[in-house]
């Protein structure tokens, strides 16, 4: 098997299974209970939340968990507007991750004035309509840090110069980002950031949230008094646990992984290059995560070649993990320009830590006689 869907998800690390796995057959207890059972979870999640915070440099009193990178997105953007009510307008791109996106549409119905900022044909926001949509009136900017299918990284410290100049906060989803670029929240002087424990080797179902102080803030569903107050509900600590170990393995290792596999990426593009005509590269040339790959290929369906690539066990998407299901062209591909047709045709490769040279020559080998022999059949 030739696995090239990261950014769709990752495998478990081994010593991330093996935290979970004492974890679960050791420690059982709600950690909101106060006798001792339930005390030794309680400090088994606040050693966790440290280690999440230490890898965003941030403090673990601003680490909410959540369920998911969707719901810490949907909580960070409801939230600040629900802590505005007199603020009805909101800022985002036109490149957003779907759970950014459809809470966009969301607020529409509800009466919110949504400023979708464009992007040019590398997948980079224009700065200029930011500051002219900007104003008094908008409760939150949200612009993610790097694209999930094309991999374009967004000047979001420019973003929150612009946006601090009138008192908004800055919410960036930094889910694809997380583990493959230095995320250092005190440096990009967000207010919020979005992270998930399952694009860097830790388990699905558990996400954070990162809340700088001073932000404001109101927690939308209602409970208890877990993660602050401000998102209640029992906590998932064994998938707690396992992002925590991934966080704690991300900063011993996360330059290393990047430095070999940008290497690993650059042999991919540059072989399909070389061997396959009509063939379009997708994503800035270098403002990017250079361990996501996007190509479109003239006159193929990129599901037919996925599905192809799948018969000889190799792995990848035709886009958003989030909305591979929607018959719909990439929203994303749409945006930087190409036609209906040209962004239907397209596939993401996106490399990870257990990825191996054997895996590139497998690749180089085999797409290009499956690209030719698609396109002889249509």
């Amino acid at each position: 098997m030739v696995y090239l869907d990261n950014n769709a998800t990752t495998p478990l690390d081994p010593a991330v299974v093996q935290k979970m796995c004492w974890f679960l057959k050791e420690h059982f207890g709600n950690p909101s209970s106060l006798y001792p059972l339930g005390q030794k979870v309680k400090a088994l999640l606040t050693e966790a939340r440290e280690q999440v915070a230490m890898a965003l440099g941030a403090h673990r009193s601003e680490i909410i968990f959540t369920s998911s990178g969707t719901e810490s997105d949907n909580l960070a953007i409801l939230g600040v507007l629900e802590a505005q009510p007199e603020k009805k307008e909101f800022i985002t791109s036109t490149i957003e991750h779907p759970a950014v996106i459809e809470t966009a549409r969301f607020l529409e119905k509800k009466g919110y004035v949504v400023h979708y900022v464009p992007v040019d044909s590398s997948g980079l926001i224009n700065l200029e309509f930011l500051s002219s949509a900007i104003s008094s009136s908008t409760a939150l900017v949200s612009i993610m840090l790097a694209n999930n299918e094309i991999g374009t990284i967004q000047p979001v410290e420019e973003v929150v110069k612009i946006a601090h100049k009138y008192g908004v906060p800055v919410h960036t989803d930094a889910v694809q980002a997380f583990g493959k670029m230095e995320v250092e929240v005190k440096k990009l002087n967000v207010d919020l950031l979005t992270v998930s424990a399952h694009k860097i080797y830790g388990p699905k179902g558990v996400g954070a949230l990162y809340l700088k102080k001073e932000t404001p803030f109101s927690p939308v569903i209602h409970g208890g008094h877990q993660e602050f107050g401000l998102r209640p509900g029992t906590e998932n600590a064994a998938g707690i646990i396992g992002f925590g170990e991934a966080a704690r393995i991300l900063q011993e290792r996360w330059r290393k992984d990047r430095d070999r596999l940008e290497k690993l990426a650059q042999k991919l593009k540059d072989g399909l290059e070389k061997q396959i005509s009509r063939m379009k590269f997708n994503g800035h040339p270098e403002k990017r995560i250079k361990s996501t790959l996007n190509f479109s290929f003239e006159g193929i369906e990129g599901e037919a070649l996925l599905m192809a690539l799948a018969t000889k066990e190799i792995y990848v998407s035709t886009g958003s993990a989030c909305s591979e299901e929607a018959e719909e062209p990439s929203h994303v591909l749409l945006a930087i320009g190409l036609s209906p047709e040209l962004a239907n045709s397209s596939i993401r490769i996106s490399l990870g830590r257990f990825n191996e040279e054997k895996d590139v020559e497998t690749v180089l080998e085999e797409l290009p006689a499956i690209v030719q022999e698609l396109r002889e059949l249509a």
